[in-house]
């Protein structure tokens, strides 16, 4: 079949960030036909003048709607775009030049009805930005498992960098009206009617993120208090490795009272890890900096995701 990409963005109060991922989007190699779709979700803080400037370089298509939430917007965007293939992006992403050409490449090659990526930090992003994105694909923080083919059974795509074919939408209906955890959901979903779903490694975008330590910790929060819920809906889709953030948190927290109450040795192996991760983070990012706040930024992303994760097991309704 013949690719026509249609690049769907939910944007809410980011017009900087659209600005720059809309001149990534300009660099792009391909030669394929593609369409940007921006779907202004209720923002104060509008796009459409940034938009604006980007129609004589490629086929853009602006629309406002009423604030609904990241899933529904991406669901009007593909109502209204025209392509047969959908690449569905978070506007805090950048894209390399051959992004575009990586994905034609491997869909002509080896088709599933949707795909995801992984995620990278850019040589511009801030130190906790490129902390944050250490601690969320590192596989010694379990962030890089989902990023790993090896790592992972049937990958589900996330929605930052994702794929889904026209057919895969109509059959599915798109992303479900859930705040947090919408693309498992939607991957769940599609599985459940028969579509395949692959992760194409070389398909990596560069992510900002959250670029402070409380909207970090925030969005793991929000990835934790999900997971049961998914659990609850798709029965049988629970695995042990869910509870490990929350596990990891009850133990340091009880390493700590038996260093003070008992002896000292008990918090070694909490350091021990928490040096590994400076260590891993330095030998990888080359900057102290970044090392210090990677160690800050994985034991934020523990504490927001088992936090979630306990809050939502045992207190929702």
């Amino acid at each position: 079949m013949n690719l026509n990409f249609s690049i769907i963005i939910p944007v809410f109060n980011r017009p900087q960030e659209i600005e720059e991922l809309l001149q990534s989007i300009s660099l792009q190699s391909c030669k394929e036909n593609f369409e940007v779709i921006v779907v202004e979700d209720g923002s104060k803080n509008k796009c459409d003048s940034v938009c604006e400037r980007f129609k004589d370089s490629m086929n853009l298509h602006y629309y406002f709607k009423e604030n609904s939430g990241a899933g529904q917007s991406r669901n009007f965007g593909m109502q209204k775009a025209s392509g047969n293939y959908f690449i569905i992006l978070d506007s805090d992403v950048l894209l390399p030049e051959d992004y575009l050409s990586v994905v034609s490449e491997q869909l002509y090659s080896n088709f599933t009805d949707a795909y995801g990526g992984p995620d990278a930090a850019h040589h511009s992003f801030t130190p906790l930005q490129k902390a944050i994105n250490y601690s969320m694909t590192s596989v010694i923080t379990t962030g890089g498992i989902r990023g790993k083919k090896k790592g992972v059974g049937k990958f589900q795509p996330r929605s930052f960098n994702m794929g889904l074919s026209r057919k895969a939408f109509e059959i599915t209906k798109g992303y479900s009206e859930m705040k947090y955890g919408e693309d498992i959901d939607l991957s769940f979903r599609l599985w459940n009617n028969g579509f395949e779903t692959q992760l194409i490694e070389d398909a990596f975008v560069y992510h900002k993120r959250r670029s402070t330590i409380k909207q970090f910790y925030q969005q793991t929060f929000n990835f934790g208090t999900a997971r049961p819920i998914l659990n609850k809906k798709y029965p049988g889709t629970s695995k042990i490795t869910y509870w490990f953030p929350s596990l990891f948190i009850i133990g340091v927290d009880i390493a700590i009272l038996l260093a003070i109450f008992v002896h000292v040795d008990f918090v070694i192996p909490v350091c021990c890890y928490f040096f590994l991760i400076f260590l891993d983070s330095f030998i990888y990012n080359k900057r102290i900096k970044v090392a210090v706040y990677s160690v800050i930024t994985t034991y934020t992303q523990f504490l927001g995701y088992g936090l979630g994760f306990l809050k939502s097991q045992f207190f929702s309704k």
